[in-house]
């Protein structure tokens, strides 16, 4: 499935980029707030990636980055979550997803289901084995594929469906 789109790619000299960023990261400190409402939300629904999707896969790398560094710091610094020692692997994970979601929408020009789920399975792959290398645990590592699955799932449905309801913009 694919939908044609406006997909843009927004550099750091265009206010609009900041303006996307910011309202993503609002995304992303709301969504976790609420998936923190459930038992091991964080966890399993992977709130904190969701908007990083939308922002680099619509208004590409520089809006994506923006957001995906942006978000886990703003959210530490609030609410304490997520917590300081998983940082650094969330901020390497989130620019991942930026990076491959860009690169994605960039090759496909369109809205496409195989295309986020290659973003999304880009950045847990890659992630995973940088976050192995980090923490040198394995059980750790590989946490988002053993209880992330749903969230995984959110992120290529309600990716797809986000952006398909963007793509006329």
């Amino acid at each position: 499935m694919s939908t044609t789109a406006k997909l843009y790619t927004l550099n750091l000299t265009n206010t609009k980029t900041y303006l996307f960023a910011a309202i993503f990261i609002v995304g992303n400190l709301l969504l976790p707030q609420l998936a923190h409402l459930v038992p091991q939300g964080g966890f399993i629904f992977l709130p904190i990636y969701f908007f990083t999707l939308i922002a680099a896969y619509k208004y590409g790398i520089h809006v994506g980055l923006l957001t995906a560094i942006l978000s886990p710091l703003v959210n530490n610094l609030l609410f304490g979550m997520p917590p300081v020692a998983v940082l650094p692997a969330i901020i390497i994970k989130s620019a991942i997803l930026a990076i491959a979601a860009a690169m994605v929408a960039k090759r496909f020009g369109k809205v496409s289901l195989v295309g986020i789920l290659l973003a999304i399975l880009a950045y847990q792959i890659v992630g995973t084995g940088i976050e192995w290398a980090m923490t040198q645990n394995l059980l750790m590592a590989v946490q988002d594929f053993r209880i992330g699955l749903p969230g995984m799932l959110i992120q290529l449905m309600g990716g797809y469906f986000v952006l398909k309801a963007l793509a006329k913009n």
